[in-house]
């Protein structure tokens, strides 16, 4: 595993996600855990590229202040997930902030499809990146494959370790580049040994993860903090409709960190770690992974070998 940082490869008049001399990755976007990649190629509004043709400028004020939007998705084994809605929320992102931009859901779409096509690989993460500009026809539009993420298994077996910390998000709904308290709370949670951290709002309620949606569960009820609150993760919606498909109830609500012990289990959803059990919580720990989350975590798995990437609620 390489671990490369832009503050690796200092670079003049720009900065640049690429191939450096050995054929490794680098991507400019905040620092990722990644494995070199055989071929090493980008999207750019729509035209594949080499990954070391892609710059942006230092002057670029937008992408320096955070004024762009992101989705993560995943390509496994062929398999390309949930397309349409990341590209929907995507474009939803961008709405919130009001980032005016000239792409369509279809040319979108149709960009990642073809750099999948283009790829020597059946199985990365992708990520998209609107980065916007003063005028909507200057905007730019980055599809960057990178290598795909898995958890560790053990924890799907005995549950992750979380740390809360103070911090409301700015537009909640918008998956918006302003990712600087995110990664520095995920930076400590790290520290301490944790799997992520999750962000309690200034009423003292749960609200997501730095990275991932939250959930409790008590018997065939899911608890999720108010939409309102939180970023909803395609991943997010996905478990609601297995869950309402196979009985269980699904309630919104304010949830305390002090009561937690009123729950059977809790857990976290993301593209990359699907459900991932919560074993403790800042000094609170379940006894066990609960027999209704661990049906939960089942019916999901069986979810994604069904579905073929494709979903409609």
């Amino acid at each position: 595993m390489v671990r490369y940082s832009h503050s690796q490869f200092p670079i003049p008049n720009a900065i640049a996600f690429g191939n450096s001399k050995a054929d490794r990755t680098k991507i400019f976007f905040s620092t990722f855990y990644i494995t070199p990649m055989s071929q090493a190629i980008f999207s750019h509004n729509g035209q594949i590229k080499p990954s070391d043709a892609a710059v942006i400028s230092v002057s670029n004020i937008e992408y320096a202040y955070g004024f762009g939007v992101y989705e993560s998705m995943k390509l496994r084994k062929g398999i390309l997930y949930f397309l349409s809605q990341h590209v929907q929320r995507l474009l939803q992102s961008a709405q919130e902030i009001e980032l005016e931009h000239p792409f369509t859901t279809e040319e979108i779409a149709s960009w990642i499809q073809t750099l999948v096509n283009n790829l020597d690989t059946d199985s990365c993460n992708l990520k998209i990146l609107l980065i916007g500009s003063k005028q909507p026809e200057d905007c730019s539009l980055y599809i960057i494959p990178l290598a795909p993420l898995y958890p560790d298994r053990k924890l799907y077996k005995k549950g992750a370790k979380v740390i809360c910390f103070p911090y409301e998000r700015w537009k909640p709904n918008s998956k918006s580049l302003n990712m600087l308290p995110s990664y520095y709370y995920y930076g400590k949670a790290k520290q301490v040994g944790c799997y992520d951290c999750l962000f309690v709002d200034n009423h003292g309620f749960i609200c997501e993860g730095s990275r991932t949606n939250f959930f409790c569960i008590k018997e065939q009820t899911l608890y999720t903090p108010p939409l309102a609150k939180i970023l909803e993760g395609v991943t997010y919606q996905t478990i609601i409709h297995v869950a309402k498909q196979n009985g269980y109830q699904v309630v919104e609500q304010d949830i305390r960190p002090e009561e937690l012990p009123n729950y059977e289990g809790a857990f976290l959803s993301s593209t990359s770690s699907k459900i991932m059990p919560l074993r403790q919580i800042d000094e609170f720990a379940f006894d066990s992974i609960s027999e209704s989350l661990k049906e939960l975590m089942q019916l999901y798995n069986v979810f994604l070998e069904e579905c073929q990437g494709e979903f409609r609620f």
